[in-house]
């Protein structure tokens, strides 16, 4: 019997920007040391449809781009498949050729084929075994002296996979109806796709409900039962896709709970993929998916993902290099892009966890947002089931790069849940550094006039120190708490343009970007005397009258940085999504009151850090329990 990895596919939107990910028909060179598009001879014309593309006489076109080459390292490394076979149907007289990459991104032909008449079918053998440390396979296709037709081309094996089983989709939204129809439509759509799935849950938590939509009431009719609709108060995105996960659980024909965000754009082959690479994974795998920015639709922001033991903190590996721009270097120039990158966790816009992993390790901690994601899959990974980031699983998410939630209600969750987190799985004695980095993202906020963030970090810390219970009992209650503290900082309102400008004392301040990422802040003993001074002027020094009545200056988002707001009384701001401008103003009391709790608070969970990590640990299996996460639900309908 043969089984389907891959399918070859085209885009679903009439989306320039999109091609660079399907197909790549454009010329390339360099310019110190800069990839250069040379012409672009791409046609949106040339895609007939999901499956077929056009080859244009004379023309190239290869496959070996983010959504259609195969991951071979992936495969051979968390598979036990060796064996692969890549069919490639066209139409009219062409050459097929076949190619490789090794972990450093290196090119080498496998196999050519020349085809010739009306309908071909070609295919390659190809065996995983040196591709350990990263590495692709794709193909390209040559038309001759006349256009040729690609028809189709999937990756299969006759190897029976591990385990067999189909999915459930677990949906959380808030109030973005409108994603959820598309996703929906897009889902009801593809055969492929729904070939996979036993159930999709839909969690909605909003007051703006998707039944409510136009257009729910024809898809509902085309998913008929495999669409449940679940309404249930605001648990925030954990208490969704727990419910998600319940739901999952009761379902005799689903061994996977697929979760996804609900701001989302999907790729159903993604889906499809997801699903299968988890059935051939040796062990119990989590498949995670990678993310591009829905505003911005050829950048990939998230590749793989982990978590630094010390301060406990997330990030991307070779954070630094993302996000990548197909849409400037495509995937053969980039060799970072092939070697194979190994995750502590995925993020849950696209997750796939099996049942059985779930039944073993608890459902997702009440954490309402953030971290929820991370803790268990680093949850999984200490009982040996491990979160692969699978190339070419994907969707488009709103990204983060038109927001800062660290400076508003979500600040309590930042705090919380990374400190909880590194309560139940640091292996750092004491928690390694991460008291002393929190410490830190404290007196930032202070010095830049920050304090709400800085309020609710401190909600944050007398609740972790209250101990584990509190995380069940406020689940409902610390997002609207928190967002009522905003009240009480004028810095919080985002003033809008009114068309009559806001303006400063001493005009807008400008500073030279520097590239590749890099800041001009202080480091060394340069730092440290910036912060001591910074300290001691804000603690001494009340603000001018002039500077409180009128801003002092005012920053652009990208230049407002902790070494440069602080130097003032008070600062105009623009809002990270440039809907308007924040005015922060310096308060002698406010500071030195959170500054000496800041002191005190961190002082104190330092010294209690043990006795918290036990009982943290103990009170685990509880909190993650589906018996717990059911009464909530009951108690909460």
């Amino acid at each position: 019997m043969t089984y389907t990895l891959q399918n070859a596919v085209l885009p679903l939107d009439r989306d320039p920007d999109l091609l660079p990910l399907y197909v790549d028909p454009e010329t390339w060179s360099t310019i110190d040391e800069e990839p250069v598009r040379v012409t672009n001879v791409a046609q949106l014309s040339n895609i007939l449809d999901r499956t077929r593309a056009r080859i244009v006489a004379g023309r190239r076109v290869s496959f070996g781009t983010y959504f259609n080459a195969f991951p071979a390292s992936y495969w051979q490394h968390w598979t036990a498949v060796r064996q692969v076979r890549l069919t490639v149907r066209t139409e009219g007289d062409a050459t097929i050729l076949v190619y490789r990459s090794n972990g450093g991104g290196t090119r080498q032909r496998l196999d050519t084929r020349e085809v010739r008449g009306e309908t071909n079918e070609s295919s390659f053998d190809l065996v995983l075994d040196q591709y350990s440390d990263g590495g692709w396979i794709w193909f390209d296709v040559a038309a001759d002296r006349a256009d040729a037709v690609f028809l189709g081309a999937e990756w299969t094996t006759e190897q029976e996979p591990v385990r067999a089983g189909k999915a459930s989709i677990g949906i959380t939204t808030y109030n973005k109806p409108d994603y959820c129809v598309e996703t929906l439509t897009a889902l009801a759509d593809a055969p492929d796709a729904l070939d996979v799935i036993d159930r999709v849950f839909l969690i909605d938590q909003g007051t703006d409900l998707v039944a409510d939509q136009d257009g729910f009431p024809a898809v509902a009719g085309r998913l008929g039962e495999t669409l449940q609709v679940v309404r249930q108060p605001n648990l925030g995105g954990s208490g969704g896709f727990a419910r998600a996960m319940v739901e999952t659980l009761a379902r005799e024909g689903s061994d996977f709970v697929q979760l996804l965000d609900d701001d989302v754009r999907i790729e159903p082959e993604s889906i499809r993929r997801s699903v299968v690479f988890g059935r051939y994974a040796s062990v119990p795998t989590i498949v995670g998916a990678h993310m591009f920015d829905l505003l911005d639709r050829p950048k990939l922001h998230a590749w793989a993902e982990v978590v630094d033991d010390a301060p406990f903190m997330w990030r991307a590996l070779f954070q630094e290099r993302l996000p990548h721009d197909f849409s400037v270097a495509n995937l053969r120039q980039s060799p970072l892009l092939h070697m194979r990158l190994d995750a502590d966790y995925n993020g849950w816009w696209m997750c796939l966890i099996p049942t059985s992993i779930l039944r073993e390790i608890g459902l997702s901690l009440p954490a309402f947002i953030k971290w929820d994601d991370a803790e268990f899959c680093v949850r999984a990974r200490d009982a040996g089931y491990p979160t692969v980031s699978v190339p070419g699983v994907a969707l488009w998410h709103v990204s983060w790069l038109g927001k800062d939630d660290s400076i508003d209600w979500q600040a309590y969750f930042h705090a919380r849940n990374r400190i909880v987190s590194a309560l139940l799985h640091s292996r750092s004695p004491q928690g390694g550094t991460l008291i002393r980095h929190s410490r830190r993202v404290d007196l930032k906020h202070l010095m830049m006039m920050q304090y709400y963030p800085v309020e609710l970090r401190h909600r944050a810390l007398r609740d972790i120190l209250s101990g584990p219970e509190h995380m069940r009992a406020n689940l409902a209650t610390a997002m609207p708490a928190a967002r009522a503290v905003a009240k009480k900082h004028p810095e919080t309102v985002v003033h809008k343009d009114s068309g009559v400008p806001l303006r400063s004392r001493r005009g807008r301040q400008v500073f030279k970007r520097l590239k590749n990422h890099q800041f001009d802040s202080p480091t060394g003993i340069a730092l440290r005397t910036f912060t001591v001074r910074t300290l001691l002027s804000h603690w001494f020094h009340t603000p001018r009258p002039e500077n409180v009545e009128q801003p002092e200056v005012e920053f652009g988002k990208g230049d407002a940085n902790w070494w440069r707001v602080p130097l003032y009384d008070s600062a105009l701001v623009s809002a990270a999504d440039g809907s308007g401008k924040n005015i922060y103003t310096r308060d002698r009391a406010m500071f030195r009151r959170m500054l000496v709790d800041s002191w005190r608070l961190h002082r104190r969970l330092q010294r209690e850090w043990p006795s918290l990590s036990r009982r943290y640990r103990r009170a685990l299996p509880d909190l993650v329990s589906e018996s717990q996460w059911r009464a909530t639900f009951e108690e909460r309908s």
